[in-house]
């Protein structure tokens, strides 16, 4: 597997880089070899998720590094389903170097190996968990994809995206982090005896619930609309950073086993 997963590096690195110099250069044959990467990247991340669901008989969701690698493959698959479908070609510099530097995280925090296999909690042993991390992921993907989409518009080569798309992800972010939130919150009355603890990821999680609900809020102002909701978007998807990166490896609390 460690040699899969630096392949998926090297591939969304690459990518990355040639989706740049497909705006600088503005050369088609630049965002067609980027594709051809970001293809033969997620079909080596799938690979290593069936690999490490083989190994620990689970679907990899159970700590943090296996959600992160969760994530960056559910972002990289949004993408490429939606360039499939819209011109947002311009935007796939930002994305796949987001999800390179996830990968990288990943190598650094597990040294490029995945067959570590420790034990669950008892509380990790329910059906809850499933359902709650994976709505969480992708709400997770969906704000990171449209965060690509909110920084390349800022720039002339992205004024072709329409911030429709933009809005698109984050509606259907919210939604799945509205439902991640309500499930987690079944599973910690099953597990723990009460719906809501103020845990640091509780609390965080709450904070970008409520920015992304004033973002929708704020977006039915059409004259509120352009670089204002762009800014916003980007907040919003600092603070889903903060919320992963930063609680479960900074902050003691219920999910410091994530």
């Amino acid at each position: 597997m460690t040699v899969i997963i630096y392949g998926v590096l090297f591939s969304y690195l690459l990518a990355g880089i040639l989706y740049l110099g497909g705006n600088l250069k503005s050369k088609a044959s630049f965002f067609k070899y980027a594709l051809v990467l970001a293809v033969v990247g997620c079909v080596l991340h799938f690979a290593l998720l069936v690999m490490r669901t083989l190994l620990t008989g689970m679907l990899p969701l159970t700590n943090g590094s296996e959600f992160l690698l969760t994530f960056a493959w559910v972002t990289v698959l949004i993408y490429l389903i939606l360039s499939y479908r819209y011109e947002i070609q311009a935007a796939g510099g930002v994305v796949m170097l987001l999800s390179a530097l996830m990968v990288f995280v990943l190598i650094a925090l597990t040294g490029g190996s995945l067959h570590a296999v420790a034990p669950l909690m008892p509380a990790l042993k329910s059906p809850w968990l499933t359902v709650h991390v994976i709505t969480a992921a992708v709400a997770y993907s969906a704000f990171t994809v449209a965060a690509g989409l909110a920084v390349i518009q800022f720039f002339p080569v992205g004024h072709g995206i329409k911030e429709h798309h933009m809005n698109l992800l984050v509606k259907c972010g919210f939604a799945l982090l509205s439902l991640s939130i309500v499930l987690g919150a079944i599973w910690a009355e099953q597990a723990w005896g009460r719906y809501w603890s103020w845990d640091p990821k509780e609390t965080w999680a709450l904070i970008t619930w409520l920015i992304y609900a004033v973002y929708l809020h704020l977006y039915r102002n059409r004259e509120w609309r352009g670089n204002n909701a762009r800014w916003m978007v980007i907040i919003g998807f600092l603070l889903v950073m903060f919320t992963f990166f930063g609680v479960n490896y900074l902050l003691p609390g219920l999910h410091s086993y994530a």
